[in-house]
């Protein structure tokens, strides 16, 4: 069994011979975790989530899905996999319980199955009522049951936040949080940065069809915690490990990711700064760079976006 729910190498999307909108997207997705697909509009991401669940045919590139490659097994696949591509479409005369029994008989769902899944996403109290009733927020979480009646392992979701009010997107995004907590991994795209970066484990950038960064979210949500900070160390190569063992030692101190062997990203309170800095001397780690990082999602969509450009 695959350690990644989803695996993307080289997707492509040509409309013409010199023309790609998807080009040569890659990336993994670990299992229970939720993954941004972030990008302005027209960056290739509906196009990109359109290929994963086989909606339109891709020109070039492969997808896995739990380690089945979704051309040679189909159908297999497609049994792993919720989606909501567009707006999710009900009978607005029938109750929320009906348009679910209506789904469940196409996906061969025990009326069991209904009845959890309503429970999974909170509508006990309104499944009942005609979805006419329903906000545009309930009508998210109806539409992620009606995906979710099969069991797939993985739910996939383009823009689930359009149209939602400030207390529907929260809603959404504590929903998506528990799914995680019960091993769901979700796939979701979106342009609102800020949500994003509440919502997702980690994102995946694009501009013009391509992926320009991979962010662990972690490392830029950590310092906002009180008197904590996130804190960059670059030592010489060769002993990465020695600082991490140092390091974790330290009371207080986290490692958040470990990008290279010698450059390492700790969560600290900023009054350890001087005295981290004296014991990695001390223990003859040769320091080449400490800092504090106080990057929002926000500040490095614009900087990388801005590389794109040539605007620096």
């Amino acid at each position: 069994m695959s350690e990644h729910i989803l695996s993307v190498r080289d997707l492509t999307k040509r409309v013409s011979k010199n023309k790609a909108i998807v080009d040569g997207v890659s990336f993994d997705m670990r299992k229970g975790e939720i993954l941004g697909l972030l990008g302005p509009n027209g960056a290739g991401k509906t196009t990109t989530i359109r290929m994963i669940v086989g909606l339109i045919k891709k020109s070039g590139g492969s997808v896995t899905i739990n380690g089945k490659d979704i051309d040679k097994e189909a159908q297999a696949t497609r049994a792993d996999i919720g989606a909501i591509v567009e707006n999710p479409a009900f009978y607005e005369y029938m109750s929320g319980y009906k348009n679910l029994k209506l789904s469940a008989r196409m996906a061969k769902a025990s009326e069991a199955r209904i009845d959890e899944v309503i429970k999974l996403v909170q509508l006990e109290k309104a499944i009942k009522d005609k979805v006419s009733k329903y906000s545009l927020g309930m009508k998210q979480r109806l539409g992620v049951a009606q995906a979710m009646l099969h069991k797939p392992a993985l739910l996939i979701l383009d823009e689930p936040t359009n149209g939602l009010d400030p207390k529907g997107i929260r809603e959404l995004r504590d929903y998506l949080r528990e799914l995680a907590n019960e091993g769901i991994s979700t796939l979701v795209s979106s342009h609102l940065l800020s949500e994003m970066q509440l919502m997702c484990d980690r994102v995946v950038i694009m501009e013009k069809g391509k992926v320009i960064d991979i962010s662990e979210l972690a490392t830029l949500n950590a310092y906002k915690e009180e008197g904590n900070e996130i804190v960059s160390l670059l030592v010489k190569k060769g002993q990465g490990q020695l600082a991490k063992d140092l390091l974790e030692e330290v009371e207080d101190v986290r490692l958040v990711s470990q990008e290279k062997e010698h450059e390492l990203i700790f969560e600290m309170p900023r009054r350890l700064i001087p005295m981290v800095n004296k014991q990695l001397v001390g223990a003859e780690v040769d320091v080449f760079g400490i800092e504090s990082k106080r990057t929002s999602l926000e500040e490095k969509f614009l900087a990388l976006t801005a590389e794109q450009k040539g605007e620096v």
